[in-house]
């Protein structure tokens, strides 16, 4: 959503000359690029717990972030509070903290981005907002879920259903005289469910999450929560444990692709690849796997969780390929890292708050289709696993080393699907199975779950992937 500049320079009591003023003071004791970050956001949550409400509030969290780059230190500094003298104070902060000669006057800057916010290329228009609401109104729609849930389910023992949201006005203003203004949208609900039949219990999660404002809470995500929440009950209180070991995998697409995010694109990230920590850090412009696969990072998704009009150093959102056709052709990168390597930043550069420097994020992080027909894919393996569910996950983020909690899958065995299985691990090496991928589907699906990616600070994304056949991974099984 963008509403006229008057309002953002209203909610933080400030006009342009003060924004120059700022900026001069944060770059006084030296340094070459200073910008400043200011957020008003207001959150608000709705807990309803077997149907009675347990939890329920918003707050509003306010402040300004002051950031001066000196070649490789970063002076950071943030205030709750934007008086003149508060903000004053903060810029000072930040400039004896990045320290250094004062910058000269012809000092070579890093390129703009002019231009001004668009609302007709807004990728998240708002039609109802959230503030406009009062929180009890939301009441109905998490009575309607609970009830379909439970209508669909007799074994249904306990139900949680969580309705969060948040609008976040941001203003940037930078060295370079750029000025950007928008408001952010989220919208979250989440259902926890556990199910009893005699004497087992299972339990199931499921979540949906848009930039997008009230007007996602209708009838239509009612009926696909509740029938996410129930799907595959079933298999799940037959489900056993598989014997482990190495064998093929076969991942579901959607939501397989929080491994693509956690075991590989964290790899793309442009600052563990300056400081040599990834281990694709020397593979620029090489081939690192199939030619059938293509990866992007995409902020430009209308909707999506990952979707930014321009991130958080004021870089329009983008579309960034970083593997393209199996050669890797771009890292994700912030204005740090682009100045580093000499190219255009591709607006990743992220931040939980202002109380956070930015860094390179990921948005949303899928693998294009492929040419396979994912049922073919299945037929193929002769002893293996397909899973689609995962949970938690440990991943080193250098070499690419993980392990994941696959919560449902099956058993493959002579190309047919046949055991229901769970409460296993899977276990790899993220660029290794990316290079093992052998085969992938033409049914490319993006996740609408509240991931959220926790690399120093969280931030909203999302991820996606097609139907892959990994050619061998270490399965923790019996």
């Amino acid at each position: 959503m963008v509403k006229e500049k008057a309002y953002y320079l209203s909610v933080f009591g400030v006009d342009e000359a003060l924004l120059a003023m700022l900026v001069r003071e944060a770059l006084s004791r030296g340094g070459n690029y200073g910008d400043l970050f200011f957020e008003n956001t207001l959150y608000g949550n709705l807990v309803l717990r077997d149907g009675a409400v347990t939890t329920g509030g918003s707050h509003v969290d306010f402040g300004v972030g002051v950031r001066v780059l000196d070649g490789e230190k970063t002076g950071y500094a943030y205030s709750e509070s934007t008086s003149r003298a508060d903000m004053m104070a903060c810029a000072k902060a930040a400039s004896a903290i990045a320290g250094g000669m004062p910058m000269a006057v012809d000092s070579p800057t890093r390129a703009a981005f002019r231009g001004v916010p668009n609302p007709e290329a807004d990728r998240y228009p708002v039609k109802e907002q959230w503030t406009s609401r009062s929180m009890d109104s939301f009441l109905p729609f998490l009575r309607e879920v609970d009830a379909e849930i439970r209508s669909r389910d007799s074994r249904v023992e306990k139900l949680t259903a969580v309705l969060s949201f948040q609008e976040t006005d941001v203003l940037m203003y930078n060295s370079l005289g750029e000025l950007k203004w928008e408001t952010r949208p989220m919208g979250n609900v989440n259902v926890s469910v556990v199910f009893r039949q005699g004497t087992r219990v299972e339990n199931n999660s499921v979540s949906r999450s848009w930039r997008m404002g009230a007007e996602m809470l209708g009838p239509s995500l009612i009926a696909d929560i509740a029938s996410a929440a129930v799907r595959g009950l079933d298999a799940r209180f037959q489900a056993g444990r598989p014997k482990g070991g190495r064998m093929s995998v076969v991942m579901g697409a959607g939501s397989s692709g929080i491994l693509l995010h956690e075991a590989m694109g964290h790899a793309f990230e442009a600052d563990f690849n300056r400081k040599g920590i990834s281990i694709f850090a020397d593979k620029m412009g090489q081939k690192i796997c199939s030619e059938d696969i293509t990866i992007v990072d995409d902020g430009t998704l209308v909707g999506n969780r990952g979707a930014l009009n321009y991130d958080d150093e004021g870089v329009p959102g983008q579309r960034t390929v970083m593997v393209d056709r199996g050669v890797l052709s771009s890292y994700l990168h912030d204005r740090i890292s682009a100045a580093h390597y000499g190219v255009a930043p591709t607006g990743n550069g992220r931040r939980e708050s202002f109380r956070y420097a930015p860094i390179p994020r990921m948005r949303a992080t899928y693998m294009e289709s492929g040419k396979a027909n994912p049922a073919d894919l299945v037929a193929e393996v002769k002893h293996g696993i397909f899973v689609d569910e995962f949970a938690n996950g440990q991943v080193k983020i250098g070499e690419g080393d993980f392990t994941f909690y696959v919560k449902a899958g099956y058993l493959i065995e002579n190309g047919r699907l046949t055991m229901p299985i769970k409460d296993i691990n899977i276990i790899g090496n993220g660029p290794v199975a990316l290079r093992d991928i052998v085969a992938v589907g033409n049914d490319l699906a993006l996740d609408p779950l509240t991931w959220t990616c926790g690399k120093e600070q969280s931030v909203p994304v999302s991820c996606g992937i097609p139907t892959v056949l990994v050619k061998s991974l270490t399965v923790g099984g019996e």
